[in-house]
Order: C-alpha cells, then sequence, then structure tokens
C-alpha cells in the first residue's frame, strides 16, 4: 500500500479546497484516459458521486493520440476480443448520447500475398469472425474501389469497427459526463499518494469509497512496484496526417502487416508462413513495428501510422526514415502515391509483454488498472464497467 506523503506535500499547491480541506465521494478515479472515463461512466450510470483527477488542463495522452479507431475484429482470442465487442457497441450507445459524431464503420483488411489469404481463410472459421467476410478482387473493387488496382488477392470486411475523431471525442465525453451525470473533474490537480478511502493531491485530500488508478504510460507516479512486477513499459508510435486523398473511405483499411501485428491473426498458425515472407521481404517494416492503419477524418484528411519502439523512456521524436516505412506500405495498398503529409505526431502507451491489461489491487478499495497494448480506445469502455461491477 502506498503511504502518504507528511503534512508538508500535503499543503502544495492552491485550491477551493484549502489546505487540510477534503470532500468525499463514491469513486475517485486517477486519470482522465479513455480507460478513466470508462470507468467514471460506469459508476455515473449506477448513480454513484464521482470525481476524475488529473494532473493536465485537458486529454493529453494516448488517449487524443490514436487512431480514433475502435477495433475489434483481430484483437486477441478471449477476453480482449470480448472486450473490444462490447466497447464498440457502448462506443456507439455513447456517441449518439453525448453528440459524438461517429465518422465511419466497418473495416477492409486488404493482401496481397497467397499467405496472408490463408490467414484470412483461417481466421474466418473462428469465432471471431462473426460477421466478417471474406472479398475476393472483384467484390473488393465494388465495395472499397480506392483500393482497386492495387493487386489484392482478397480482404477481410469487418463490420465492427467504428471511427471518431480522438482529440475532440474525449474532451465531449468528459463534458458530457460533466453534464449529464454530474461527475466532478479536478484539472491540474497531480495524485502524490493513494490509500484505502483517500487520494491526497497538491489540491489537499479527497476522500472516497473506492478509488481507481488509471496511469497510462505513467510508470512511476503511482504503485510503480506493482507496474513493474508485470514488466510494464512504454511504447512510442509515430502517426501522420495525410491531406485529402479525393476520396471518401467506406471505413478503416489495413494491410498484411497487420496479420502479423493484432494477435486475433498472428496467433494462427497459418501467419508462421506469412511471417516468414515478410521478413524476406518487409524486414524494415517489421523490424521497426510497422503495419498499416488508415482512417479518415470530417474534412477528408487521413490519418495514417503507424510504427512501435519500446522502452522505459523512449526518445520524443519522429524519424524520417519510419515514415517513410509506413508511407511505403500506403502506397503499396492504395496503388499510388501518398498524398502529401500535413501533420506528424508521437505517441506514447503503456505496454506489457506478457499481458494485454493490468488489474491489480494495491490496498483494500483500490485498483489499478492499466491497458499494456495499444488498444485502449478499442477495450476502455468495457474494461471500465467490468472493474467497476468488480470495485463496487
Amino acid at each position: 500500500m502506498a503511504t502518504l506523503p507528511g503534512p508538508a506535500n500535503s499543503e502544495r499547491g492552491t485550491s477551493p479546497l484549502g489546505q487540510g480541506a477534503s470532500e468525499r465521494f463514491d469513486l475517485a478515479v486517477v486519470g482522465a484516459g479513455i480507460v478513466g472515463l470508462g470507468c467514471a461512466l460506469a459508476a455515473a450510470r449506477r448513480g454513484k458521486r464521482v470525481v476524475v483527477i488529473d494532473r493536465d488542463a485537458q486529454a493529453n495522452g494516448a488517449s487524443v493520440r490514436n487512431f480514433g479507431f475502435i477495433t475489434v475484429t483481430g484483437q486477441a482470442a478471449g477476453q480482449m476480443w470480448s472486450l473490444a465487442r462490447r466497447s464498440a457497441l457502448l462506443w456507439a450507445e455513447l456517441a449518439d448520447q453525448a453528440s459524438i459524431p461517429v465518422l465511419h464503420r466497418g473495416m477492409a483488411l486488404a493482401v496481397r500475398r497467397p499467405e496472408s489469404v490463408a490467414v484470412l481463410e483461417a481466421f474466418l472459421k473462428t469465432d471471431m469472425a462473426d460477421g466478417c467476410e471474406l472479398l475476393g478482387p472483384a467484390q473488393l473493387a465494388t465495395a472499397r474501389p480506392e483500393l482497386a488496382g492495387a493487386g489484392h488477392l482478397a480482404a477481410l470486411k469487418s463490420p465492427h469497427e467504428l471511427r471518431v475523431e480522438s482529440r475532440q471525442a474525449i474532451p465531449r465525453m468528459a463534458e458530457w459526463l460533466e453534464q449529464a451525470h454530474g461527475v466532478t473533474f479536478r484539472r491540474l490537480t497531480t495524485v502524490l499518494g493513494v490509500e484505502t478511502g483517500k487520494v491526497l493531491t497538491t489540491a489537499g485530500v479527497i476522500e472516497a469509497d473506492a478509488i481507481v488508478v488509471c496511469p497510462g504510460d505513467d510508470l512511476t507516479s503511482l504503485f510503480p512496484d506493482r507496474l513493474a512486477a508485470n514488466g510494464v513499459t512504454r511504447c512510442k508510435l509515430q502517426m501522420l496526417r495525410l491531406a485529402s486523398p479525393g476520396f471518401t473511405l467506406a471505413g478503416g483499411v489495413m494491410s498484411d502487416l497487420g496479420l502479423v501485428r493484432y494477435s486475433g491473426y498472428a496467433d494462427l498458425p497459418e501467419a508462421a508462413a506469412l511471417k516468414a515472407r515478410l521478413e524476406k521481404e518487409q524486414a524494415g517494416h517489421l523490424a521497426n513495428g510497422v503495419h498499416l492503419i488508415v482512417v479518415q477524418s470530417a474534412d477528408g484528411s487521413l490519418v495514417v501510422g503507424d510504427s512501435h519502439h519500446y522502452g522505459a523512456t523512449p526518445d520524443p521524436f519522429s524519424h524520417q526514415g519510419v515514415d517513410d516505412l509506413i508511407l511505403d506500405e500506403y502506397a503499396a495498398v492504395f496503388g499510388g502515391r501518398a498524398p502529401p503529409v500535413v501533420e506528424r505526431w508521437v505517441g506514447t502507451y503503456a505496454y506489457a509483454k506478457a499481458c494485454d491489461v493490468v488489474i491489480d489491487d494495491p490496498a483494500p478499495g483500490v485498483r489499478l488498472v492499466t491497458v499494456t497494448t495499444g488498444a485502449g480506445a478499442s477495450v476502455g469502455l468495457a474494461l471500465g464497467e467490468d472493474v467497476i461491477s468488480d470495485l463496487l
């Protein structure tokens, strides 16, 4: 259990709470990313009085630096696929209630190698392929004309995905939680310590019957020993925004590289032959963790990525060579040169090789929760439901 700092620390900062003052809630959530907001939503819907505490003035982490692509098909079998399927339904409900635009739905994973077709055919025999279908070249040209002419042998069509603009959707979700459910937000407030029933912050003590700590990729501030015990480190990714290509995507797009990246495909025996071929043909892509996701924004621009590099403190810079690998795969999938790059950014998220989610109980009435793969947007809402159902 974390020990609260002494009185000198508890007096730091200015706040309406005042020195030594406290407020009491049914639930305190530390961290206003998608997992924290998912927990807040689940508790608020149960009629609980909720406070969300975050050190930043607005969403600034992984939850707004991603694709906003709630991805179901391809998630790891079992817990992750189930969480993603439920989260997609929760996102659709939330989007309607909170007036969050859903920009497009579904996904086409287009492939250009026979080994990839074999993986897709094997995937279609699993329970996770519910609602999906395999399109041949002619069907793909009709359903997704933007992908015609690139030599694709087939494409997996999934109806489950949906796309929101994360940098708008996450702030809007927080605003709606405050307005519609009375959730209290304490921004620009750093949490110094957590123990049963108490959160000590730079703005004073907040008391709560239950506490959920959602640290994202902050691995050192709260319960670092628990995170280290789960082998959690950080993953850096490079993201691009391209100018409008002059066509409208009917849904997200992925490619062969995704079949060795997403566990729902990569764990199938048939993926071994594909990986061996890719290691010969696209070794640089694999070495930099590059796979392709392409989604579209309301202004027609495309969000394209990404790459994966791991370390306790990844460097904060974009590297042109990595961007070139991403753009190379875009050109192969769409059969032409990519539109101009109009924006670049770097994201990071918590990563653990041995698990996809960490849920720990460092003290009675306290949960430590983080998604340790790049699927926070895809599973966060259902994960929040599960955590709150267990805790409250």
